[in-house]
Formats: structure tokens, C-alpha cells, sequence
């Protein structure tokens, strides 16, 4: 436990991906601000669950390290809402706001779609807890508003990465191999009902004109203010976080 946990907490200048250090390690990795000073008490904060680390409770709202926001918070993306350019550390209160950020893959992907449905889902949630939620996909802003339209998702939470600098900068996964070999994607075969259900209005003319895009995984952070409390790569396509965990954070309670 300890040396995975010096290999993946060491401070990285911004011009280094961010999450490089977590390729070898589980795909679920939340890490507490406190752990990004390098603090050997990490290791008796966290809990093994299976092949997954998840934090214990009183370790995800300690320390006001902002190293994670400084590495991504001047990447500029796009509003759906109006085209806008906003910053990255724009998209939420750096004070004390919290904020789920979740990267999809790209508009046309219909996992990406599913997952969609599920945050506006649980956006009540959220709200009620005064949680942020952004979501951010590869493409335009004008194919991130086929989905916010044929979806429904608010407009006002969706943000457009057309050259996936925040991917880059987070260095989630690419490739063909994770994109339709990795092990990770068959868990799409179980979501059938909930992938039908959004199928009925999904449309491939969302996709990026970009193809290579179409290779892109996503990824979830949440913030708290400038601290990080949780980041997660997905390991391949519909391989997304699981909302009772983020819903856990936010909220402090599971999926009913």
C-alpha cells in the first residue's frame, strides 16, 4: 500500500499529465488533498475494497492542498449553453463550493449518453446538497447540444472539450485496445434496459467530426473548493464511475 501510494501522490508541474502515475494502479483512486503533501499517513486512511482504494470518510474533506486544480485550471473548454470559452477553475466557487465534474467520452458515444441520463437522474441530489454537477464531453457545442436536446440534459451543466485538452491534461485513457478490447467495457451488457431507454432519441450525428475523438475515455473528479476528494479513469467504454460512491461523498448517503 505504501509504495503505490508514493509512486501515484507526487506533485507534478502542469505541463505533466496529472494522473500518468496511475496507469499500473485501480481505476478508482480518490485522493485527498492532505495525501498530495506526501503525508505517510495515507495509507491508514484508506480502505481495500476488492481490486478498488476508497477513501475513509474523514480523510476526503481534510487539508487545502490546490495542486490538482492548478495542474488543469486554466484549460479553457466550451459552454453548450452559448459557446463560451470558461476556464476550468471557473466552472465552480474555488472557495467552498463542491463539484462533480464528469468527463464523458464524446456526444456521440450512447454509454456516454446512458451516463448522462443517470447524472440528470440524480441531479436533485446533488442540488439538494449543494453540489455542482459539470459534465464535459469531446466535441463541439453544437453536438453537445444534440444531446442536452434529444437527451434531455441541462444545458446550463454541459461543457464541450473539442481538442480534449482537459483529457490530456488528466491523461485518461486513449486507444483502440481501451476503447473496444479493454475487459472493462462488457459491463455495457448488463445495462441493456437503461441503454434501450436512451436509444430511443440518441442519434450518431452528435459524434465529433474528429473520428479519432471517438477513442477518448472519460473520467470523475470531485472538488471541494480547489481540493480534490475523488478522481477516477475509466478503464474503458462505459466503464463509468459508480454514482453511489460519488453520491456518497457529495451527499453523504447511498443510491436508494
Amino acid at each position: 500500500m505504501a509504495s503505490i501510494c508514493a509512486q501515484t501522490l507526487t506533485i507534478r508541474p502542469k505541463s505533466v499529465p496529472l494522473f500518468r502515475s496511475l496507469h499500473n494502479f485501480p481505476s478508482i483512486l480518490p485522493i485527498p488533498s492532505s495525501s498530495l503533501f506526501g503525508r505517510p499517513d495515507f495509507a491508514n486512511r484508506t480502505v481495500r475494497m476488492g481490486s478498488r482504494l476508497v477513501i475513509a470518510p474523514k480523510a476526503t474533506l481534510s487539508g487545502t492542498d490546490g495542486s490538482v486544480i492548478d495542474a488543469i485550471g486554466d484549460v479553457k473548454i466550451f459552454s453548450a449553453a452559448d459557446d463560451r470559452s470558461v476556464a476550468f477553475k471557473d466552472l465552480w466557487d474555488q472557495k467552498e463550493e463542491m463539484a462533480v465534474v464528469a468527463l464523458l467520452r464524446h456526444f456521440g458515444c450512447i454509454c456516454c449518453w446512458e451516463f448522462a441520463s443517470a447524472l440528470k437522474e440524480v441531479k436533485p441530489r446533488f442540488d439538494a446538497a449543494g453540489v455542482k454537477l459539470i459534465a464535459v464531453g469531446v466535441g463541439t457545442p453544437d453536438r453537445a447540444r444534440i444531446l442536452a436536446e434529444r437527451l434531455p440534459f441541462p444545458l446550463d451543466c454541459l461543457y464541450a472539450d473539442p481538442d480534449r485538452k482537459a483529457y490530456d491534461a488528466l491523461d485518461l485513457y486513449y486507444g483502440i485496445s481501451r476503447t473496444f478490447f479493454n475487459p472493462a467495457s462488457v459491463k455495457v451488457f448488463s445495462r441493456s434496459e437503461s441503454l434501450k431507454k436512451v436509444f430511443k432519441n440518441y442519434t450518431i450525428s452528435a459524434t465529433p467530426d474528429d473520428k479519432s475523438s471517438v477513442l477518448q475515455q472519460g473520467g470523475m473528479l470531485v472538488f471541494k473548493g480547489r481540493e480534490l476528494l475523488y478522481a477516477r479513469k475509466d478503464e474503458g467504454t462505459g466503464d463509468h464511475a459508480p454514482l453511489d460512491e460519488i453520491l456518497d461523498i457529495c451527499c453523504k448517503a447511498p443510491v436508494a
